[in-house]
């Protein structure tokens, strides 16, 4: 999977891809991070991006020509997808993360100020996401969130992938409560099923604490999982 992300400000990707469990996919080659900053392809001497809106109104918008030409430079693979980071976006969940893991390559078009000329979607026609109905100073962040969501799906990137068919959201439920070391604290113990070995009894067990605290927790999703 090769993940090839449009920013401004590639620190703040490269920063975090160089961290714990997106590190060692990086260094194992299961996983590519390409950074491209638009600023390299703007034809402004002082590497302008943004402008004033047309028609009045505050904040700066991103212009067309550098995030264009920057798009048309990356080279694209085959089985690849253009996703741009916008709260007008469909909303990510984990389904959609399993639905990306399919591709070869992701292109992750991140936005700051007051969003991008209209004439950015127009000529690249990317499909829009968001992680949530709120904004957020730029795409960086979001794009980081799929870039994580995503890469737990490819086999190799953790050490079981069997981990990532135990997550949150996985089966419709969210997680079972986990337990380690030491056996009590504070007075608290771990439930004894957890310590009898007994698998079958661990994995009810699982079940219906999973069940319990997504129908306390996530009514919305309790009633999902509860109609399939």
């Amino acid at each position: 999977m090769k993940f090839s992300i449009m920013t401004l400000f590639p620190e703040i990707i490269s920063g975090y891809c160089n961290q714990s469990i997106i590190k060692r996919a990086c260094e194992k080659g299961i996983i590519e991070t390409e950074i491209i900053n638009p600023r390299d392809f703007t034809l402004d001497k002082h590497k302008k991006v943004d402008d004033t809106p047309y028609g009045g109104g505050a904040g700066m918008v991103l212009m067309a020509q550098p995030f264009v030409d920057a798009y048309e430079s990356i080279v694209k693979i085959e089985n690849s997808q253009t996703i741009m980071l916008t709260p007008q976006g469909e909303i990510f969940n984990d389904k959609m993360s399993n639905e990306l893991a399919s591709f070869d390559q992701i292109i992750l078009i991140c936005g700051h100020y007051e969003g991008f000329d209209e004439r950015i979607r127009t000529i690249i026609q990317p499909r829009e996401i968001s992680i949530g109905d709120f904004v957020l100073t730029g795409g960086e962040l979001p794009a980081l969130c799929m870039l994580d969501a995503i890469s737990r799906k490819i086999e190799g990137t953790l050490g079981k992938i069997e981990s990532a068919h135990h997550d949150s959201f996985s089966a419709g439920l969210l997680e079972h409560a986990q337990y380690t070391k030491p056996r009590s604290f504070r007075g608290l113990e771990v439930p004894e099923v957890l310590l009898n070995g007994n698998h079958a009894e661990i994995e009810k067990f699982r079940l219906e604490d999973s069940i319990a605290r997504t129908k306390a927790k996530r009514k919305d999703l309790f009633d999902n999982w509860n109609k399939s």
